[in-house]
């Protein structure tokens, strides 16, 4: 029987892979879109598939960026406010305003191209592998005031790319591990600035464990075949 922690622990550097190759076949072209734009992006760069579905709260935000300052995300929320890219509502809310929503719509076209660019002629795979994440955002368990609860399920238009889908899904699919990390760091009653400066130890290696303990939870949806197709085509993108 595959030991699951043990396949969290080694799915997970290939979907950062996948996830910084897009972003970085992108780069460029991003970047001048961004200065196109005129806007001070900042969150809304991770936010994208979030705000045309959903508002944002500042808990949710101290969740997802729980290593930053309450300073900085305040500081932060302030100047999207300021620049138009946000509003707030009488509860607290932070919805998408008009002006974020087209330049969200700029960023899926920019992510579309790169992963066509990419992923050229594995069509194929790319939906297989989509429909398995898929399946792994839908069954994961969902902590509490946790990162996950505020990134999934990422925004779809009608009609989106197969790669586009898989480039959102594995974004929002690594803050389930996120959260488990952070479980793992809580319950040795590490705080976040803390386990930041970790290094490597029994301390460490404790932490790990328990990650991947905790990150394995979706994968047991998976048949183990269907684990092996995932991980061996993470890898094939990676080396495409």
């Amino acid at each position: 029987m595959q030991d699951l922690a043990a396949f969290a622990a080694s799915i997970a550097p290939l979907i950062d892979a996948v996830h910084i190759d897009v972003h970085a076949a992108g780069r460029q072209a991003g970047l001048e879109y961004v200065r196109r734009s005129g806007l001070r992006p900042g969150f809304l760069i991770d936010q994208r598939y979030v705000l045309p579905l959903r508002p944002l709260t500042r808990a949710g935000l101290a969740a997802v960026y729980r290593y930053g300052s309450a300073a900085e995300r305040d500081a932060e929320v302030a100047g999207h406010l300021a620049q138009g890219t946000l509003r707030e509502d009488d509860d607290g809310r932070l919805h998408a305003t008009p002006v974020t929503l087209a330049f969200v719509e700029g960023l899926y076209e920019l992510h579309e191209g790169a992963t066509a660019r990419l992923w050229r002629g594995r069509d194929e795979l790319v939906g297989e592998l989509g429909e398995l994440v898929g399946r792994l955002l839908e069954g994961a368990d969902r902590a509490e005031g946790g990162a996950l609860e505020v990134m999934a399920p990422p925004y779809e238009p009608e009609g989106v790319s197969a790669g586009l889908a898989l480039f959102n899904r594995l974004a929002a699919v690594r803050y389930h591990r996120a959260d488990a990390h952070a479980a793992a760091w809580q319950a040795e009653g590490l705080t976040a600035e803390e386990i930041t400066g970790l290094r490597e130890g029994p301390v460490w290696e404790t932490v790990e464990r328990g990650t991947n303990r905790r990150a394995a939870q979706p994968y047991a949806l998976l048949e183990e075949e269907e684990r092996e197709r995932l991980r061996n085509g993470l890898r094939a993108l990676t080396t495409s």
